[in-house]
């Protein structure tokens, strides 16, 4: 009998082009979105410090933006608006002239249909205490005032021509009362992307940085439990059932488990959002000489693709999509 084994695995790993025949998952650059922040008031684009290569920028140079994240070949741009003035309620946000508005048409005709055009629905850009909703008397959010204002805010946005809505505000009931909104205006074809397993992060802070968010304290009390994964597939099942038309986990990377037991479940998209977080960890340890930065990219991108996601938001969208198109290997 033969010492050596008849059931080597090692052979599929032989060479660049047996490993890409046998790789059971694929990235492609229109299973990619790239997030973009607008700001008002300035006349060029405004590096981000905590996030090395992302910047805000103007909204006179959001088309070329636009255009580049087509040229690349994404699925979509995922906007946020910076807001030159914010108050109590987030007015900016309802307001048809608000920057996250204006922005949006802006970006649907300079995508001309190449890709999808994204919004982010929630106030806490646009609150002076900068939380995702309004506030009742005691200081907390009131989930069902704040709902009122997001169907509002769905309106404004699909008037602008956004394709999809992005609801991240953690709202019970705010899916159900979009849609319900927008089908009564007459906009039966906007999607509706819930971020439903929206977690309580410490992975969120270079975000907060590129928004200017003036938070103080925290959104526990909407946003989930660390802790808790089951929640998560509850939370997407919710939405499902209210008529959510994709479905998202936020962050990605440190919620891979809840990923997964999300595609398992879902009967619709499942999308994941590489968090401000998760990309600068990357960016400046290879900055630092600690890892390999390209290999840290594609891995932690095919690591979200593997654990379940159909699309993934990563601000590294448009130089992935440049690698898929030169054939390099992402890992």
């Amino acid at each position: 009998m033969s010492l050596f084994p008849t059931r080597r695995l090692r052979r599929l790993r032989a060479t660049p082009a047996l490993r890409r025949l046998a790789a059971e998952h694929h990235l492609h650059a229109s299973e990619l979105v790239l997030p973009v922040f607008v700001k008002e008031g300035i006349d060029a684009a405004q590096p981000i410090a905590s996030m090395p290569g992302v910047s805000q920028h103007p909204i006179e140079g959001l088309a070329a933006v636009v255009d580049q994240a087509a040229a690349a070949g994404l699925g979509g741009v995922m906007l946020f608006g910076v807001p030159a003035v914010r108050d109590a309620v987030g007015s900016g946000a309802v307001d048809p002239e608000g920057i996250l508005n204006r922005a949006i048409a802006v970006a649907v005709q300079a995508a001309a249909g190449r890709l999808t055009v994204q919004a982010d629905l929630c106030l806490d850009e646009f609150t002076d205490h900068g939380h995702c909703g309004v506030l009742a008397a005691d200081g907390s959010v009131d989930n069902d005032a704040t709902v009122e204002v997001y169907a509002r805010m769905a309106l404004a946005q699909a008037d602008a021509g956004a394709d999809v809505l992005g609801l991240s505000g953690m709202m019970d009931g705010q899916v159900a009362a979009c849609r319900a909104a927008l089908d009564e205006a007459g906009h039966t074809g906007v999607v509706l992307l819930a971020y439903s397993a929206k977690y309580a992060s410490a992975f969120y802070g270079p975000f907060r940085d590129a928004v200017e968010s003036t938070l103080q304290g925290d959104r526990r009390t909407y946003q989930l439990d660390p802790a808790n994964g089951r929640e998560g597939v509850e939370e997407a099942l919710a939405d499902i059932d209210e008529g959510a038309d994709v479905v998202m986990v936020k962050p990605a990377g440190p919620y891979l488990d809840v990923l997964a037991r999300v595609a398992d479940v879902a009967s619709v998209p499942v999308w994941a959002y590489q968090v401000s977080g998760e990309y600068a960890l990357i960016e400046l340890a290879a900055a630092a000489g600690l890892i390999d930065r390209e290999r840290a990219i594609g891995e932690s991108l095919l690591g979200i693709r593997r654990a379940g996601a159909e699309t993934i938001l990563t601000y590294w969208a448009i130089e992935v999509a440049g690698w898929i198109r030169d054939g390099r290997s992402l890992a």
